[in-house]
C-alpha cells in the first residue's frame, strides 16, 4: 500500500500512541520495546529485538527518551547502525541533543542509509488523532519517501535543514513550551491564593497578553482536574530544558530566562512528581505555598 515496511522501536507515551495510530490507519507495525507486552497493547506485531526490527524493516521510527537511549539502540553490536542498508530510513522522533543527531546521521550516511531528526509537538491527544506536528532536518528526497508514513500521524510537516535542524527546532519549541508551562502554573497558584475565580482568570489571560499554550490548551481542563495524562514527565522536561541551555552554550548565546522552568520542573521532580505528567508542576508550585491546588474544591491531582 505504502512501499515501506514499517518498524517501531520505543512503545511508551508517544511512541505507543503513534504506533497505534499508524495501525489504525491499515499501516502494519513491527515493534520492540523493553516492555515486552507494549506492541500488542498497541497492535504492532511484536519483534523480540532491535535487530528483528531493523532486518524486517524498510522504514524505522523511533520514539526514546534520550540521546543515551538512542545511541543504545543504535551503536549496541546487534543494534541498527549494524545492520544498516542501502536506502534504509531511521526517522527518530526523540527529542534529543543535535550534535548527538549529527553524528549518527553521518555514519548511516557512511553505509547509505538516512537518518532524520523528526521533532514532534502536539502531545498525547494530537498522536491519537493523527494531528502532530513534525519538525526534520536531514535528507529532504528521503523525506518525501517516508511522508506516506508520516502523514497518518502528524497535521504538519516542516523541513527545517540539515541533519539537527529538527532536533534544534524541536528544543526551541520545547523551551518556550517549558516557560510558558511552569510561569501559568505559578500565576494558577497565586490567583487561587488571592480567592479569584480561575476559570474567569484564564478567560481574561485568553484575551489579553498573556495568553499562550498552557493558557489556551492546558489550564481551561486542569482547573477542572483533568491533568491530560499522557503527555510528557516533569523528568522529561527538565531533561529537554537542559538540552535547550546546553545548545546555548554550544551556540555562544545568552540563556538568561532558563532558571524559571529549570526550577519549577526541579522542584516537581524533587517533591515526588519525577514521573508525573509536566502538567503537574503546578502541584509542587502549590505544596511550597502552603498546600494550594487549583483543582475543585481544593483536591489533588489523581
Amino acid at each position: 500500500m505504502i512501499g515501506l515496511s514499517v518498524g517501531f522501536i520505543g512503545l511508551g507515551n508517544m511512541g505507543g500512541r503513534i504506533a497505534q495510530r499508524l495501525g489504525g490507519a491499515g499501516v502494519e507495525v513491527r515493534g520492540f520495546d523493553l516492555d515486552q507486552a507494549a506492541a500488542g497493547r498497541v497492535g504492532a506485531v511484536a519483534a523480540q529485538s532491535v535487530a528483528s526490527v531493523a532486518g524486517a524493516s524498510t522504514l524505522i521510527l523511533l520514539s526514546l527518551p534520550d540521546s543515551r537511549a538512542v545511541e543504545r539502540v543504535i551503536y549496541d553490536d546487534d543494534g541498527l547502525l549494524a545492520r544498516a542498508r542501502k536506502g534504509q530510513i531511521i526517522v527518530d522522533l526523540s527529542t534529543a541533543a543535535p550534535a548527538s543527531t549529527r553524528g549518527i546521521s553521518a555514519d548511516f550516511a557512511a553505509r547509505g542509509a538516512f537518518y532524520l531528526d523528526a521533532g514532534v509537538s502536539g502531545g498525547a491527544a494530537a498522536a491519537e488523532s493523527g494531528t502532530l506536528t513534525l519538525m526534520v532536518g536531514g535528507d529532504e528526497e528521503a523525506l518525501e519517501h517516508a511522508k506516506p508514513v508520516l502523514d497518518r500521524f502528524a497535521a504538519k510537516i516542516f523541513f527545517l535543514g540539515p541533519s539537527g535542524s529538527g532536533h534544534t527546532t524541536k528544543l526551541l519549541n520545547n523551551f518556550l513550551n517549558a516557560v510558558a508551562l511552569s510561569a501559568t502554573a505559578e500565576v494558577m497558584v497565586a490567583a487561587r491564593a488571592a480567592g479569584l475565580d480561575l476559570a474567569s482568570v484564564l478567560d481574561v489571560l485568553n484575551a489579553s497578553s498573556g495568553v499562550n499554550f498552557a493558557t489556551l490548551n492546558r489550564f481551561p481542563r486542569i482547573i477542572t482536574g483533568d491533568y491530560l495524562e499522557g503527555g510528557l514527565s516533569n523528568t522529561l522536561m527538565l531533561k529537554d530544558v537542559t538540552l535547550y541551555v546546553e545548545l546555548l552554550a554550544q551556540l555562544r548565546v545568552a540563556s538568561l530566562n532558563a532558571a524559571g522552568p529549570i526550577a519549577s520542573f526541579g522542584l516537581a521532580r524533587a517533591l515526588g512528581y519525577a514521573d508525573a505528567i509536566s502538567n503537574s508542576v503546578v502541584d509542587a508550585l502549590g505544596d511550597i505555598s502552603g498546600g494550594i491546588r487549583i483543582t475543585p474544591d481544593g483536591e489533588e491531582n489523581s
